[in-house]
């Protein structure tokens, strides 16, 4: 049963049909080709509907989905059947043939054509060249038959007028090694006349659109097709075909294939001869038949390279041999015309025989030797005439209906044998099938001595006139009483009939005339002959069949014509067919496929059974669901009585299947989540490892640079920190801090508090004043109290000192050196500042250092210095009574007490700054045991001390 196709879409298999009828039949085919569904099933024959439009459902990645698959695997196609094909030659080593038939534009080529693709697609995997020219020759033979074997008809636009039967050579790694074409019956008549609407072969369409300037002119051609009497039908009618295209589309393929030059220039000789053929007439001068147009005459004898009497005598003359007397009777009109028609028809076929061969002698197997190689097997593909269901008095179609009776008394034997055979391995009784038996038809053609053949023989063979009286009277004697023979009793008018290739096309031209004395056989008893090996041809295969449907006669992808589909549905033979398959079981499987199908449904059998067979486990399968009154189990297959059974196993399976699904889902989400879990984890696991190497190896790394920090000169300043990890981007900010404490400590822990105080007052300053001067004074020494150090100075400045100390009970002198004041009114006066732990005191040099005013340190809110050289300095006091001094002239050149006045100042009256950067915790870092204050604290303590800023 074909899978993946809901019931929306009708029965996939005619077979699972609840009721075996002609209406439920046609409404299934019409339901599924409204849907788009051209392809359906009887058992293993393809239905296939034209659709008249282009379908994406033949690409390479269909062919995928077909590969190697069973056919109820996959929905209908074509594709399918061609691979059940190969697999019967590949695996079981038998010859196999695909047999499509059907209606006249139907679509029976262009199924050929998707067949011989498919089979090309899937062969050698391993690309060998051989195989790949092999392969390819066999694809292009067919656009070289359908230019010189195809025409455009009112019901197809490229309707094949010939049988095809191609055998495709195997060998025994089922790769293409060659093929050899036969061709049936070419539809001659048409070279000649064709019915209003249709056009001749393609090839002189081509050659007329298609071929070169230089060509046209070397053939003495014209490009309109209305010129020439045998095709000015075709020639106006407008078309989709691109003639021009085609012809160097054909040219190509003929040389792929290996024509050579001169092979395919006789080619357009001779199509080119027989358009002039029909333009040659004949007139009478007194009892003497002429050609009227001469120059037609020269043309025909330079295409044909002989002499022109050699022409006229053959379009002129009837040549008779009677014993060793040779007679030549000259032709009237009628005759005259009579045989340059045949000449012409005779020309074509010969041409296309010629053709054909030439094909097979270039694809055909050769120095293969089955001892050596293996044995070759064989795919034959058969594409036959399209049979007509109307009114048709041409004697090849009349050929043609008889062919396809002859294949669809073939088709209903083998599938009925098959069937019968089935059921005897299996075991299964055979019930009788009552169905038409066309066999009687097709003897009442090819009956020796009274078939519609042999009296057509008869009155060829005829002494005298023979006409279509004599025909007629012969089958109203011989087949008056037949059931299946009606006559019309009509009179009908009918028609009938030095270069090397040529003369190829006509081996009995070799001998001489009165050699020849055996009467060829007609052409209805080669094409009876023909057929008749072609069916035993075909008996000796194992058959697949593609019969082909044409759903209208105006090529609409929409319209389902129920009558005309109805007719071909009948002539096919496509219910008997149903009936056959349908003999009691409408479905039958072998047991290992049944169960791998439907074992879900029991529990005795999912997922595995551990019964003694898989008949057994089946069986029990079918008994659970109480279908056991509805089957009958054979040796290898189980055959299911109706198809409501099917479907309800079906349902059942389709409903476990989509638990199944959701357990699957649910297990392997649970196994991708764990295995998700499991990565994660390993992941986690190596990252922290990675971690701790990284860790342990900058701990490492610290180690090894800093071990002997102690011993070095600097200890360890000029050492390179390594790059930490990112997770100790923040410890090594801390073990920084540690280290520059450790290294401030271990630096200022053997100065004496002096020093250290002095150190203090610098690192205050610096940072007050970084980038603000150029020039802080930080690398001398701070000697603090200038003045005590002056000889001039010193006697007086310490008794007044002494005095103020006793006086205001100050611990220490902390700054004093002398200055030059300026007043708001800008002059300047010499003094004196001395700073104390408490007070600002301003002295006047002149006078033994009087002090002339005291401000207690509470009060000083500021200090000002400037950004250049100069030794202003401003201090500012809460009652705004600034006291502005400089100390540049009172000092020796190039040497600055900015700093230490600024550094001394912050470390006595404040521990921090505010408007500047806190200079606090860089202070307290001299002092590892002593930390810093908070920034918060620092804000506060800040906020009403004093301040140091620059400006000009």
């Amino acid at each position: 049963m074909a899978e993946h196709e809901s019931l929306e879409f009708g029965k996939a298999d005619f077979v699972l049909l609840d009721n075996v009828s002609m209406e439920e039949f046609m409404a299934n085919l019409k339901l599924r080709f409204d849907k788009g569904r051209i392809y359906t099933y009887i058992g293993e024959v393809v239905v296939s509907v034209n659709p008249y439009r282009a379908m994406n459902i033949y690409g390479r990645d269909t062919v995928e989905q077909y590969k190697g698959r069973e056919l109820y695997e996959r929905p209908p196609h074509l594709f399918a059947i061609a691979d059940a094909a190969y697999k019967a030659m590949k695996r079981r080593n038998k010859d196999t043939c695909i047999v499509i038939s059907g209606e006249s534009g139907a679509g029976k080529t262009e199924a050929s054509k998707y067949i011989m693709q498919y089979i090309a697609a899937i062969t050698n995997p391993n690309q060998r060249a051989e195989v790949e020219r092999v392969k390819n020759m066999l694809l292009k033979s067919n656009c070289v038959l359908e230019a010189f074997g195809n025409a455009k008809t009112n019901r197809n636009d490229n309707s094949s007028r010939f049988g095809k039967y191609m055998d495709i050579n195997f060998d025994f790694k089922g790769d293409p090694i060659g093929g050899h074409i036969s061709n049936y019956l070419l539809e001659k008549c048409r070279v000649i006349f064709q019915q209003e609407g249709e056009r001749s072969f393609h090839s002189f369409y081509q050659l007329l659109r298609g071929a070169p300037d230089s060509l046209i002119r070397s053939l003495h051609i014209q490009k309109d097709p209305a010129a020439y009497n045998y095709i000015k039908v075709g020639g106006q009618i407008k078309s989709s075909i691109n003639d021009g295209a085609d012809f160097k589309a054909v040219a190509d393929a003929m040389k792929v294939i290996g024509f050579t030059g001169d092979e395919i220039q006789t080619v357009y000789k001779i199509l080119a001869t027989i358009l002039h053929l029909g333009n040659l007439t004949f007139g009478v001068d007194g009892d003497v038949t002429l050609i009227e147009n001469t120059k037609l005459v020269s043309i025909l004898r330079e295409l044909l390279s002989t002499k022109e009497e050699n022409v006229e005598k053959a379009l002129l003359y009837r040549t008779v041999a009677t014993g060793r007397d040779v007679i030549e009777k000259q032709h009237t009109v009628q005759e005259a015309s009579y045989g340059r028609d045949a000449l012409a028809k005779a020309m074509y076929e010969r041409l296309f025989c010629w053709i054909v061969g030439r094909i097979n002698d270039i694809i055909e197997v050769k120095n293969y030797d089955a001892k050596i190689h293996g044995k070759n097997t064989v795919i034959g593909v058969l594409d036959i005439y399209g049979f007509e269901i109307f009114q048709n008095n041409s004697f090849e179609q009349f050929c043609i209906n008889y062919c396809n009776e002859k294949l669809q008394q073939l088709f209903i034997q083998l599938v009925l044998k098959q069937e019968q055979e089935e059921y005897q391995r299996e075991g299964i009784p055979w019930k009788h099938i009552d169905y038409f038996n066309n066999q009687i038809i097709v003897d009442l053609v090819e009956q020796q001595h009274k078939g519609i053949f042999s009296v057509l023989d008869e009155a060829c063979m005829n002494v005298g006139k023979v006409t279509d009286e004599v025909f007629l009277q012969g089958l109203n004697t011989k087949l008056a009483k037949h059931a299946h023979y009606t006559s019309r009793k009509v009179v009908m008018v009918g028609a009938d009939y030095s270069l090397f290739l040529l003369k190829g096309m006509w081996p009995e031209g070799k001998l001489s005339i009165t050699e020849v004395t055996k009467r060829p056989l007609t052409a209805a008893t080669l094409f009876k002959n023909s057929m008749i090996s072609l069916v035993e041809n075909l008996a000796c295969k194992e058959p697949y069949y593609v019969r082909c449907i044409k759903p209208n006669d105006v090529k609409s992808p929409l319209l389902f014509e129920q009558e005309r589909c109805r007719h071909q549905v009948e002539y096919l033979g496509l219910l008997e067919n149903v009936r056959v398959r349908r003999a009691g079981f409408a479905y039958r499987q072998t047991y290992p496929r049944f169960l791998q199908r439907y074992k879900m449904i029991s529990e005795f059998t999912w997922p595995n059974h551990e019964l003694s067979s898989d008949k057994e486990a089946v069986k029990r399968l079918l008994q659970g669901c109480g279908f056991d009154h509805d089957v009958a189990y054979g040796k290898t297959k189980v055959f299911i009585r109706t198809p409501r059974t099917l479907f309800s196993l079906e349902e059942q399976r389709a409903e476990m299947v989509q638990r199944i699904v959701l357990f699957l889902q649910k297990v392997w989400r649970g196994t991708i989540a764990r295995m998700r879990y499991r990565r994660m984890r390993a992941a986690l696991v190596i990252l922290q490892a990675y971690r701790r190497y990284k860790v342990k190896s900058y701990f490492r790394e610290v180690h090894r640079r800093f071990k002997n920090v102690k011993s070095m000169k600097d200890y360890g300043r000029h050492v390179k920190w390594p790059t930490p990890p990112k997770v100790l981007r923040k410890f090594e900010e801390a073990l920084r801090s540690i280290y520059n404490r450790w290294w401030a400590w271990t630096l200022i822990k053997g100065l004496s508090p002096e020093e250290a105080l002095q150190v203090r007052a610098k690192v205050a300053c610096l940072e007050a004043l970084k980038g603000q001067r150029a020039d802080l004074g930080l690398q001398r020494a701070w000697e603090g109290n200038y003045l005590v150090s002056s000889t001039d100075t010193a006697a007086s400045f310490t008794l007044v000192s002494s005095e103020l100390q006793r006086k205001d009970k100050f611990m220490r002198v902390l700054f004093s050196c002398n200055v030059r004041k300026i007043n708001h009114f800008n002059k300047a006066e010499n003094r004196a500042v001395l700073i104390t732990d408490r007070h600002l005191y301003k002295m006047d040099p002149l006078r033994q250092y009087k002090p002339m005013k005291s401000i207690p340190l509470y009060n000083v809110t500021g200090v000002s210095v400037s950004p250049g050289k100069d030794q202003l300095v401003v201090f500012h006091t809460k009652d705004s009574r600034d006291l502005v001094v400089c100390l540049q002239g009172m000092v020796p050149a190039n040497e600055s007490r900015i700093g230490e006045l600024v550094g001394t100042l912050l470390i006595v009256v404040s521990k921090c700054l505010k408007t500047l950067t806190c200079g606090c915790q860089l202070i307290s870092t001299l002092s590892p045991l002593k930390p810093s204050h908070s920034q918060q604290n620092c804000r506060t303590t800040c906020s009403d001390r004093m301040t140091v800023t620059v400006g000009k």
